[in-house]
């Protein structure tokens, strides 16, 4: 099974200028604590319902005024659409990531997996594998 096959292909990017509050809020309207960070037609970063606690709220910034450039991850986690699963699950275990950005082969956005999609639509024993090895991970560093 490819990446394109476990994918979750509706995916919302934002803009770096697009307010965190705003960000908030299509998050909790969509039920998702990820979105990818697009800048002319380029994934440039990726901000987590984490990286608005961590770097926003806790960080003390101005909720009305923080950009996503503000709170949001620089390094983007991906694959190709056409990377069979078991790559997909062996490279998310290996960089400790819960999600990964999924890419065709003209670098666009085409999808999203997250370690769920692996363990509904995938091979659940990789899934499996993938979870114990972020799991056993030592603590992430802090934002």
């Amino acid at each position: 099974m490819q990446a394109k096959d476990l994918m979750t292909k509706s995916v919302e990017c934002v803009s770096p200028d697009m307010r965190v509050d705003e960000i908030a809020r299509t998050m909790k309207s969509m039920d998702i604590g990820f979105v990818p960070v697009c800048q002319n037609d380029r994934l440039v970063g990726t901000v987590t319902d984490r990286d608005i606690v961590l770097r926003g709220i806790a960080g003390g910034a101005d909720m009305k005024a923080c950009k996503a450039r503000d709170v949001m991850t620089p390094e983007v986690f991906w694959c190709y659409d056409d990377q069979t699963a078991e790559e997909v699950g062996d490279y998310m275990a290996k960089r400790e990531i819960r999600r990964v950005m999924v890419l065709d082969r003209n670098k666009r956005i085409a999808g999203v997996i997250s370690i769920g999609d692996l363990a509904k639509r995938g091979d659940q024993q990789k899934a499996g594998e993938t979870i114990c090895n972020i799991a056993e991970a030592p603590p992430a560093r802090a934002a």
